[in-house]
């Protein structure tokens, strides 16, 4: 078989020559590119959420199969969940990769607002983007042990319902993540560069407030309004707002607040949530919202209750992992876009009202790690404190782009998500190859774990019982 060596302009300017172990990776990779884009074209067509992703489960662990993995579905007790094995002994090196969407997201791969199903669900995250990308990853990995070029073993773990309730939790109370030397995951975004940033942690629940029913203008005085309690509630929290850090995030969303106008209702409902950047101070916050509610409660002289949905940790950041994914997105050099992709990127950014500056396709530099970084929350954090976790972002939607919007809709559909799904799918094979065959890289990588996770004992935020599975009892 001849090899063809390529060559790339990287960001600093430099060419740079991927070595010829490293260039058949990225050969297998794109050897695929077809089915690939077929595949996150279906998952982006179901685009199913948290839990309900029946369809895109089924795609992804039906091709894992075919490839020649063992696949294991229905674990920690997840119907979409499931873990697709390769190989055999040490190093055990795992991958991640999500597929549900978001509610009321859908939209046609075009650069203006325009549903292809009002109100029904769009992959607003660029989750049909992520576990492709991740188990292409997978898939070269799995060649290369086939090939005699690696020895050790390859675990992609489907991971469900990231968006809304954190399958992953889960799956780490299950001990599914026990055992591996490394895990490696990547995630849509607006630009290129390994991840060596943190997450927020968070606390999600409910606050639920029962009262007394009332006619609202024949006799509210024989009613106990729920509604007040949740608003007493609400009230109390925008006042806390400036007396805690800056880096604290709380929001909630109003469930149910009664029926009709001229009922003092009896019943409401809020979901809550408390974010910050390490959990330790995110609790104490949230100890501080609990006390709001008991307030609120008798304030309003209605009974409360809290539920605990779950929560997430922090992400543990792994920068020995880093500098090894940095090197790599180096040696593959930046995504190049057409005048149709800039011109598409380019007229979302008009429609949403940012300037009009298309992508970004440079290999960011390996940034020092925040204080506070600010951003979002994922489950990947809690992965991050049983494994050593190796992140990577890739472009898959233009500048300034809103997340969670119809924009990283439309992108996912089209090529700029796929060539941004094809550059993880390498960088995250790469990465993978130098932690299999180079020991003392692998062995970096797990010092500075144990160094950064000291004697932290993991659990998760999580109450017990099964998953909140839509349809079950």
């Amino acid at each position: 078989m001849m090899i063809v060596l390529y060559f790339f302009e990287v960001s600093s300017g430099q060419t740079k020559r991927i070595p010829r172990d490293k260039q058949v990776i990225v050969n297998s990779i794109e050897g695929h590119r077809t089915e690939y884009v077929a595949l996150s074209d279906k998952i982006w067509a179901f685009a199913e959420t948290a839990f309900e992703e029946g369809q895109s489960s089924k795609v992804l662990s039906d091709f894992a199969e075919q490839q020649g993995f063992k696949v294991e579905r229905g674990v920690a007790g997840l119907p979409t969940a499931f873990i697709a094995t390769y190989g055999s002994g040490k190093p055990v090196i795992g991958i991640l990769g999500e597929f549900d969407a978001l509610p009321g997201l859908s939209q046609k791969a075009e650069p203006t607002k325009n549903p292809l199903n009002e109100g029904s669900p769009g992959h607003g995250c660029g989750h049909n983007l992520f576990g492709v990308g991740s188990l292409g990853a997978a898939i070269a990995i799995k060649e290369q042990m086939d090939a005699g070029k690696i020895k050790g073993t390859i675990k992609f773990f489907g991971t469900p319902a990231e968006e809304k309730f954190f399958g992953k939790l889960f799956m780490a109370r299950a001990g599914l993540f026990d055992g591996l030397d490394a895990s490696v995951d990547w995630h849509p975004g607006a630009q290129t560069e390994s991840n060596v940033q943190s997450g927020l942690s968070l606390v999600d629940f409910l606050v639920e407030f029962e009262g007394q029913a009332a006619h609202a203008a024949g006799d509210p005085w024989n009613g106990r309004s729920a509604s007040d309690g949740m608003e007493l509630f609400t009230t109390g929290i925008n006042y806390l707002r400036e007396h805690i850090k800056p880096s604290v995030r709380i929001h909630y969303h109003m469930m149910n607040a009664g029926d009709v106008v001229n009922v003092v209702p009896d019943y409401s409902k809020i979901w809550t949530r408390v974010r910050d950047t390490h959990k330790e101070d995110m609790l104490l916050v949230y100890e501080r919202v609990k006390e709001i509610a008991r307030g609120a409660a008798i304030m309003a002289n209605v009974d409360y209750k809290i539920t605990l949905i779950s929560g997430v940790h922090e992400t543990l950041v792994n920068r020995a992992g880093g500098a090894i994914m940095q090197q790599n997105l180096e040696l593959l050099g930046p995504i190049i876009y057409t005048d149709s992709e800039v011109a598409f990127a380019r007229k979302i950014q008009e429609v949403t009202g940012k300037e009009q500056t298309g992508l970004d396709a440079d290999i960011k530099p390996l940034r020092e790690t925040l204080d506070h970084p600010g951003g979002g929350s994922s489950d990947v954090g809690d992965v991050s404190w049983i494994v050593p976790e190796v992140r990577l972002s890739v472009t898959t939607a233009p500048i300034d782009t809103p997340w969670h919007s119809w924009a990283v809709v439309a992108c996912g559909g089209m090529s700029i998500g796929h060539k941004g799904m094809m550059q993880a799918a390498k960088a995250l094979a790469l990465t993978m190859s130098d932690l299999y065959n180079n020991s003392s890289l692998l062995e970096s990588v797990k010092m500075e774990f144990k160094e950064r996770k000291g004697n932290y004992q993991y659990e998760p935020i999580l109450p017990e019982g099964p998953a909140p599975i839509p349809g079950r009892e």
